[in-house]
C-alpha cells in the first residue's frame, strides 16, 4: 500500500512538472508570435520621467489616429475635430531588438515638411497580442512619452 502511494504521488509529481513546461512553453510560443499586422487605434498616452510613468491619459473625444500595418507596410492617419490640418503618413516598418522603425516615403501636407526632415522613427516596441505601445527614446535611450493602442481588427 505504501508503495502504491509512493508510485501515484511521483506520478502526479510528473505530471503537474510537464503541465508546467507545457505552459512556459506556450507563453513562448505566443511571445515569439506577435505581430503588429492589422489595424489598431490609438487609445491614450503615457509620459515618462526617468523611465517611469509618471502621467497617462486618454484621446480627447472625437480625436481618432489608426494605423494599419501588412507585412511590410504601415499607413496611419489622424483626425483631429479641433484642426482642420490633414495629418497621415504610408510607408514600411520593421521590427528589430525590441525596436519598431518606421520609414515613412510620404505624408499628407503637413507630414511631407516633418518627411523632409525625417524619414526615419525608431520607437522602443512594447507589444501583447491586442495591445501596442510606441515609446518615444530620448538621446541617451530614455523614455520620454508614449503612444498606446489597441487592436480593433
Amino acid at each position: 500500500m505504501k508503495t502504491l502511494f509512493i508510485n501515484l504521488f511521483v506520478a502526479m509529481l510528473l505530471v503537474s512538472c510537464k503541465n508546467e513546461t507545457n505552459s512556459m512553453t506556450d507563453k513562448a510560443e505566443e511571445t515569439t508570435n506577435l505581430s503588429l499586422q492589422g489595424t489598431w487605434e490609438l487609445v491614450g498616452f503615457y509620459n515618462y520621467v526617468d523611465n517611469k510613468v509618471v502621467d497617462s491619459f486618454d484621446t480627447n473625444e472625437g480625436y481618432r489616429q489608426v494605423k494599419m500595418y501588412t507585412p511590410t507596410k504601415v499607413m496611419w492617419s489622424k483626425h483631429v475635430p479641433t484642426d482642420s490640418t490633414e495629418w497621415f503618413g504610408y510607408g514600411s516598418y520593421n521590427i528589430k531588438d525590441k525596436h519598431l522603425i518606421e520609414v515613412l516615403d510620404y505624408g499628407s501636407k503637413m507630414m511631407k515638411k516633418i518627411i523632409q526632415e525625417k524619414k526615419e522613427f525608431i520607437y522602443e516596441l512594447d507589444l501583447e497580442k491586442n495591445r501596442f505601445s510606441q515609446i518615444e527614446l530620448d538621446e541617451d535611450g530614455n523614455r520620454i512619452y508614449s503612444e498606446n493602442y489597441k487592436r480593433i481588427e
